[in-house]
């Protein structure tokens, strides 16, 4: 049987305005710029402004203490709802039920809009330092492999288009691991051409002759003979060909033994001296695993993307203190736009002489819901950049030892909690910091992430840190003879002489976080 009820329930739902506040707090200084553009051309309302003038100065007030609730009314009366227009309810009413335009406007007579801003990365005190950004021009990974197309000498049209979404379906390292019959599919679809696998692998091949060497290769071993094929020129000398001969042998014929450097099994095989082994072996590891970073963009000089890091703080010594600064080189100055300004001064004054109409109380409602928009994100603004300097200088107190001397055995062990306690922020809001942000110090740039570790306990008792561990395991295979690794029992006896009483697991998962392989994997011909 149907039935009807009522019931009440408590939910805690995150509003719009929260959820954006998030957004904004997790993304780092390098692409906050983009995200104030965007908001910038999405708002009217805000503008970038050179200096930190209050934005409301100008406005006059009416000696008549008038006010826009008769707005609000002759909308209720209208056939259509003043929602429709006012997205946020951000205009509150008084005791009377009525909403005061001038204490609307007032609120913001004294705000310093551009007061988020901290000490930027100005060594020399000039405030007003050019903030533009130059726009690097680049010429990507695939452009460069199109560009190549005309080398090929190709029969006809379809032909060219079957290159092109070869070339498309190329993964940013390099590597082809589509299939060839989802290359017909796609061309099917997407060009209603009809092809075939065979031809599919015929132009491939063309392709995996382009720049860099070992593009287009289906697998990491294909990569590789590819590069060593390549290097087979007529003008190599004789004992050079060689060597690439044989090194593109093991390859082919006994990748797994490379892989897994069974060099005693490699040498039988191919009846070689172990210096004979080793010179192929040393040939092959030359070669890049990773074909796209070998492509060097010429106008500006470096491989790959030219992504960059921008610190989010810097962090220096000063005469024995620590100063932290926040990086607002791409936090300009943000203010309400004067133009929606002089359109309500203009609504007020026409409202004294009745000569409002239906489109200007329209027009008025979509003003204050943009100037209320621009309002929020500068507050926001504040928000983020007053949370990661709160955060940040948690840290950096909490990790003094480590500022001052650079010394990674010096980290404390140090979690989330801890600085959340600190600051008095929850802990996924510290996450956010943590994840995303880096600063800069005398010892280099390094990830806020860095700082955080677990701790364990020294034969004496005291709390380490999972990073002096780390350092210290990283150290001991740095010193280990290449031709006889320790093995994680023997790396678990050397810490345990330290003073660290660790299991073997444990080292073992250690290693793998350092990417360290394990001992076999380690093994060299020296």
């Amino acid at each position: 049987m149907l039935k009807q009820s009522l019931s009440q329930k408590m939910l805690q739902k995150l509003s719009p305005q929260q959820i954006q506040l998030m957004k904004l707090l997790q993304i780092p200084t390098a692409v906050l710029d983009q995200r104030i553009q965007e908001e910038l051309e999405a708002n009217p309302a805000l503008e970038e402004g050179d200096n930190e003038e209050e934005v409301f100065d100008s406005y006059e007030k009416t000696d008549d203490g008038s006010n826009d609730a008769e707005i609000d009314e002759e909308f209720e009366k209208d056939d259509y709802e003043k929602d429709d227009f006012l997205e946020t309810d951000s205009i509150h009413s008084n005791e009377s039920g009525q909403t005061d335009f001038e204490d609307y406007l007032n609120q913001y007579m004294d705000d310093d809009t551009a007061s988020y801003r901290y000490k930027a990365d100005d060594y020399n005190g000039d405030a007003e330092e050019n903030k533009t950004i130059p726009i690097a021009i680049e010429n990507t990974f695939h452009d460069h492999l199109e560009k190549q197309i005309g080398l090929l000498n190709l029969k006809s049209e379809d032909q060219y288009k079957i290159a092109l979404q070869i070339i498309g379906s190329i993964d940013d390292d390099g590597y082809l691991r589509r299939e060839p019959n989802a290359i017909i599919d796609d061309l099917v679809f997407s060009q209603n051409l009809d092809t075939n696998e065979r031809e599919i692998n015929s132009i491939l091949t063309k392709i995996q002759a382009f720049d860099p060497p070992g593009v287009g290769a289906r697998n990491l071993r294909e990569c590789l003979i590819i590069q060593i094929r390549l290097k087979q020129k007529p003008e190599v000398k004789k004992m050079q060909m060689k060597v690439y001969k044989l090194s593109e042998l093991i390859l082919e014929k006994y990748f797994e033994e490379f892989t897994k450097k069974h060099y005693v099994r490699l040498q039988r095989a191919l009846g070689l001296t172990e210096p004979q082994l080793k010179v192929a072996i040393d040939e092959i590891l030359k070669l890049n695993p990773k074909p796209s970073s070998g492509y060097v963009d010429p106008s500006h000089g470096s491989s790959g993307s030219g992504q960059f890091i921008v610190p989010d703080f810097t962090v220096l010594n000063r005469d024995g203190e620590l100063e932290l600064s926040l990086n607002s080189r791409n936090a300009p100055d943000l203010r309400i736009n004067d133009q929606y300004l002089d359109m309500l001064r203009s609504y007020n004054d026409h409202k004294k002489n009745g000569s409002n109409g239906r489109k200007e109380k329209e027009a008025i409602l979509f003003i204050k819901q943009k100037i209320e928009g621009a309002k929020w994100f500068i507050d926001a603004i504040k928000q983020r950049q007053d949370t990661l300097y709160r955060t940040m200088y948690a840290i950096m107190q909490y990790q003094q030892e480590y500022f001052f001397t650079g010394d990674q055995k010096k980290l404390k062990p140090m979690i989330l909690k801890d600085i959340s306690e600190i600051t008095s922020l929850d802990i996924s809001t510290v996450s956010r910091v943590a994840n995303s942000k880096y600063v800069q110090t005398e010892f280099g740039t390094k990830r806020i992430k860095e700082f955080f570790s677990e701790s364990l306990q020294n034969e004496e008792g005291d709390e380490v840190s999972t990073l002096e561990v780390k350092k210290i395991l990283s150290e001991l295979i740095g010193t280990e003879s290449k031709k006889k690794p320790f093995s994680d029992e023997k790396l678990k006896e050397m810490l345990m002489r330290k003073g660290y009483n660790i299991a073997r697991r444990t080292i073992a998962k250690y290693r793998e976080q350092l990417n360290i392989p394990v001992a076999r994997l380690r093994k060299e011909l020296v």
